[in-house]
This record gives C-alpha cells, structure tokens and sequence, in this order.
C-alpha cells in the first residue's frame, strides 16, 4: 500500500497500517481530525484517512507550546500533518474496534494544513442523513467508510475482470461512446455539436459495428468495460452517469 511513498510525499504512513511491529519507528501521518479529546492535559486525536485511523497523543511536554495550542483548539474535519513516534498502548488500553488499537502515535509535531467548519453531518457509517444532504455536500459524503468501501469494490471487480481476460489474450479497447445516429428501437440519447451548429452526436444503437471492425481488423479477441446511457426518466438507482 506504501509502496509509492517517497521524498515528495507529505506523509510516511497511512493511517489505518501502523500495528505493533511498528513500535519505536518515526512516522509522519496526513489526515482529517475525527474525534479529539482533552484529559486535562494530555489531548486525544484520532486521525483518520481513506485506510483507516490511528490514535494519536498530544503530550505538552513532548511538542512545542504552539504546537500543543494548536491541538487544545483541533475541530472535526481539520486536515492535519502530524509527525511523532509509535508506541506500544499497553494492555489496558488496547482498542480491539480499530485495527490499530494496539498503537498510538505521540506527537512531537502538530502541523494544521487546513481548517474546517462542523461538518452538515457525521463522517461516519450509518448516519440518517437525507440523501439530497448528503449529494450537496459530497465531497464530505465520500470520506464516509462505507461510500470508500463501494467505490473500492468496484475497483476490485474491475480489476478482477481485466486481470481474467488479460490472462487470456484479450485487449481493452474503448470504442466510441458517442457516434452518428443509428435510429432503432430505443430513443437516440442526442448530444449537440457545438462546431457544427444543428448537428448531434448519438449513443451508438449499433455497437457491433465497432467489434467488426476490429474482429476485422485483426483484433479478435478485446474486450470493453462500457457505460451505459439511458434517455428516460431518472430513478433512484437510474442517473445517466
């Protein structure tokens, strides 16, 4: 996962990797602030990114004074750069909910990349948010768990599938999404040419054409992960995108 970590990069780590093999190394973390607690003294953060999150402790005897009133005044969402070392919870501390619950990072650095305001809504599973919320807002919406966990499955399965028919000889070709009008039995899905005034694009009804073609022209054996269009009424599961 941090394979393509290097001197340009603002971090060393994820935040959902650490694990107790990793205790006493140095470690530079990159994320947004998700739960902050003060006890009276020692201030709690857990900084979470797409991988998960860590714990970390903001101790006022191991980071500057402007760096620790940096972190007495830590919203929710503040993009955060923090440097410090691994350590070993102790065992009765130990989170068994987080995968890096046997850790925590003390920081010896407290860098704010950004501010943020209340956020509409809970960054977390399971909210009972309306969805037109959630869509206005989706930049917020995305940094959920499970909405990451949705658009990485559909990673997986695509890359699973390219993965099986490149094994076999086959080559991912894109045809054109956008052709001239075929008239058949569904309704055209029309898009204007702007340097041809009173002209369209069409979505192909004819899409064999394009594997002719290419059967034809050698390339027996290709294949295409297409999009699909649709000129009806929107659904809740039916947007043309």
């Amino acid at each position: 996962m941090t394979d393509y970590i290097n001197e340009f990069c603002m971090h060393d780590a994820t935040c959902g990797e650490l694990r107790k093999s990793d205790v006493g190394r140095e470690v530079t973390l990159c994320g947004w602030a998700w739960h902050n607690r003060d006890h009276g003294g020692l201030i709690f953060c857990d900084l979470r990114d797409r991988t998960g999150y860590t714990q970390v402790v903001v101790d006022p005897d191991c980071v500057p004074e402007e760096d620790f009133h940096k972190a007495e005044h830590l919203g929710r969402e503040y993009a955060l750069q923090i440097t410090g070392t691994v350590r070993d919870r102790g065992a009765d501390a130990v989170n068994p909910n987080m995968a890096t619950g046997e850790i925590e990072v003390l920081a010896s650095k407290v860098n704010v990349l950004n501010e943020s305001v209340t956020p509409p809504f809970s960054i977390e599973d399971g909210i009972e948010t309306d969805e037109t919320t959630r869509m206005k807002w989706r930049y917020m919406d995305l940094r959920r768990p499970e909405m990451y966990q949705s658009l990485h499955l559909r990673h997986t399965v695509a890359q699973a599938m390219r993965a099986a028919l490149n094994e076999r000889g086959f080559i991912e070709v894109e045809t054109p999404i956008l052709a001239n009008s075929t008239p058949e039995g569904a309704r055209d899905y029309l898009v204007p040419s702007r340097p041809n005034p009173g002209k369209f694009y069409a979505l192909p009804q004819s899409p064999q054409q394009f594997k002719q073609m290419l059967m034809v022209g050698g390339v027996e054996r290709y294949y295409q992960i297409a999009r699909c269009f649709r000129d009806e009424d929107l659904r809740a599961d039916r947007q043309p995108e």
